[in-house]
């Protein structure tokens, strides 16, 4: 019976399928996201993980299933629909501006955001809740002190920094991050980590990870997929114990769910 008490989900998913040539990618993959929840999806190569993601924003149509948002259908939604209702992403490859600094990348994701991007070279910087967000999204990425940089002159972690204030930037209600540690050292992953941390807790997360120590610690739940399928889910502590995912990262699991 569901407790009529907790707030609905913000992010609701039912039975996606998704596949190419007969090879099913997702498969029933269903899940609910509480408000402020912070979900972290583990799984090897190729269990469907980056495909959900794409089903999420829009970049992929479900052969089946359904996906709700604010407790509206968007199943059929374009990209930029489902960005307009809050839905931002940063992807696994940095896609940034190479000639302009960290703060320009940040101005023009939030000009975007406050549909003001045709004056963006010539004043947009006289908008004073657009240099707001710049310096608040800087503050919550770690980057205020290089924000004159330019990108091409910039870290790969603090590029990987700037990948997620972009999608800040545009104010989302639900953030999904696509390995934002991925191909950074230790150093820097230990970074991310108190970055998340620090990030509001009204921001809803979904967070596919490769590193278990940042996965454990920042996952209010963890969803576990192999093979396209769901094959666990539950609190951190339950997921270190679960003989299923013990499997599945010794390479031993077969079959399905």
């Amino acid at each position: 019976m569901r407790d009529t008490s907790a707030p609905p989900p913000i992010l609701e998913v039912r039975g996606l399928d998704k596949s190419f040539g007969g090879i099913h990618v997702t498969r029933r993959v269903s899940l609910a996201l509480a408000p402020g929840e912070r979900r972290v999806i583990l799984g090897p190569n190729g269990a469907g993980k980056t495909t959900l993601f794409n089903l999420l924003v829009g970049e992929l149509r479900p052969g089946a299933g359904e996906i709700v948002f604010l407790g509206q259908p968007i199943t059929r939604l374009s990209v930029p629909a489902r960005a307009r209702l809050g839905i931002a992403r940063s992807y696994q490859k940095n896609n940034l501006f190479e000639e302009l600094t960290i703060r320009e990348n940040l101005a023009l994701a939030a000009a975007a955001s406050l549909g003001d991007t045709r004056s963006f070279f010539r004043d947009c910087f006289r908008n004073p809740e657009l240099r707001a967000i710049v310096d608040e999204v800087a503050e919550q990425v770690f980057l205020t002190e290089i924000l004159d940089t330019e990108v091409r002159n910039a870290s790969y972690g603090n590029r990987r920094q700037l990948e997620v204030g972009i999608a800040l930037a545009a104010r989302p209600k639900l953030l999904l991050m696509d390995e934002p540690t991925s191909g950074v050292g230790p150093g820097m992953i230990e970074g991310f980590n108190r970055m998340m941390q620090a990030l509001p807790r009204s921001l809803s997360m979904v967070i596919i990870e490769h590193d278990m120590d940042l996965a454990f610690d920042v996952a209010d739940r963890i969803t576990v997929m192999n093979q396209g399928e769901v094959v666990f889910e539950g609190a951190p502590a339950e997921t270190r114990d679960n003989a299923t995912v013990r499997e599945i990262y010794l390479g031993d699991w077969q079959g399905h769910a």
